[in-house]
Formats: C-alpha cells, structure tokens, sequence
C-alpha cells in the first residue's frame, strides 16, 4: 500500500524502535546476582515499563509539564524496587539501571538498514515521549540517522494528548494529514489518527518479552500494518 501523499513519518520510539525489555530484563539480573538475590526479572522490567508510562502519558494535561521520562524512570524504579523488596540496590546501582541502561539500549535488528531506506523517500523523526537525551544517545549508540528528534519534552503536552500531535506537525510545518505516525501501539496510532495523521502499525510481538504486548492485535482503521520494518519500506514502496 503506498501513501502517495505522506511527506513525513513520525516513529515512536521507546517500544517501536528500541528493545527496552531486554536491555532492562538483563541489567536488572546482573545487579541482583552481585547481590546474590533472584527475582522474576522479566516481570520486574514490565512493571518498571508499566509504571513509568503511567507517569509521562498526558503528562501536562491540567498543568505545565515537570518531567522527563527519565525523571520518570528514576521515580518508577524506586518504586517497584520497593515493591519487589529490592532496597539492596544503591543509589549508584540505581542510576545506572534508569540512566545507563535505558540510554544505552539496543534498537530492533530490522531497524536500522530500514530507516535508511525510508529517509531516501521520506522525512524521518523520532516523535517520542522520551527525552531528547535517551534518543540522542540511543541514536549515536545504533547509528541512527534522524532527520529531527520531537520529543514530548519540548513540547510540554505529552502523547496521547493533542496538543503534542498538533505541535509536532505544526514543528514540521506539515497538515497532520501529511504525517504518518508509525508505532507498534494501537494508543499511540489511535490518538495521531484522531488528530488526522495516518497511521502504520508494525508489530513488535516481543517488546514485553514472553508475556507478550498488551496490545497485539493492530486496529483495522490504521492505513498500513506491517509485520516488520523491511515490509514496511516495501508497502510504501521505499
């Protein structure tokens, strides 16, 4: 399927491009084996996952925004470090668990050649709730080239408000009806296309790990749902 009229796609990027689960599923294991604690590692990344998203999404809503998704980050982990009994880790193992380990993390194999690809047709950006710096360096850490990074932070409303789908095309100076936002989650796309972006779904099945995404089955009101990046290049004729 090819969207003739599209000039820019718009990618999340946490999920969609980056694989949190293992990266924080393994950081989590190596610090508790210095401790010589176990834990289900997996579900602890989730719930970090979980709790920290339920911090950013519409943040700003009824007040200017006063955090960073890494602000959120370094608040969920102590929480469900808490939660888990996990008060061993110390303040260093912490910062290196919400800062170094969420800046460093690895991106889907498939993405990078892919990306490549659609910035020869295609204004590429990185449109994400993440703070500029986690994709700063989880760029230079992948060898992504974007063509601009929006990232909520600037913004001041965060996804799935309007306001920050607005402002993004507005940054662009596109029509939201230009912009396709391409995500693996149905509330990210569904809230772009509500504000007349196009919307491309790429399955991510193993984002959350063996539990599986919340949210596998995509919408059939999206314009494109792929089940890869490299099938995506191919149904926008890339």
């Amino acid at each position: 399927m090819s969207l003739s009229d599209v000039k820019a796609l718009c990618f999340d990027t946490g999920g969609t491009v980056l694989d949190w689960h293992t990266g924080m599923r393994r950081a989590l294991a190596a610090v508790g084996t210095r401790h010589g604690v176990q834990r289900d590692w997996p579900k602890i990344a989730n719930e970090f996952r979980r709790r920290s998203l339920q911090r950013i999404v519409n943040h700003g809503e009824h007040a200017p925004a006063t955090m960073t998704f890494d602000d959120a980050h370094r608040d969920a982990l102590d929480e469900v470090l808490a939660a888990n009994g996990l008060d061993v880790f110390d303040t260093t193992e912490r910062r290196s668990l919400w800062w170094d380990t969420i800046h460093g993390l690895t991106c889907w194999p498939d993405f990078p050649d892919s990306l490549a690809r659609l910035r020869g047709k295609f204004i590429c950006v990185s449109f994400t709730l993440l703070s500029f710096r986690i994709v700063i360096d989880t760029a230079r850490r992948n060898g992504l080239c974007w063509d601009a990074v929006i990232s909520c932070e600037a913004i001041g409303k965060y996804k799935v408000l309007p306001e920050a789908y607005n402002t993004c095309a507005k940054f662009l100076q596109l029509d939201p009806s230009d912009c396709c936002m391409v995500a693996c989650h149905n509330f990210d796309l569904n809230a772009a296309k509500a504000c007349g972006y196009r919307t491309a779904f790429v399955r991510r099945p193993d984002e959350w790990g063996v539990e599986g995404p919340p949210d596998p089955e995509p919408d059939p009101r999206h314009d494109i749902v792929a089940a890869s990046f490299p099938e995506l290049v191919q149904k926008l004729g890339a």
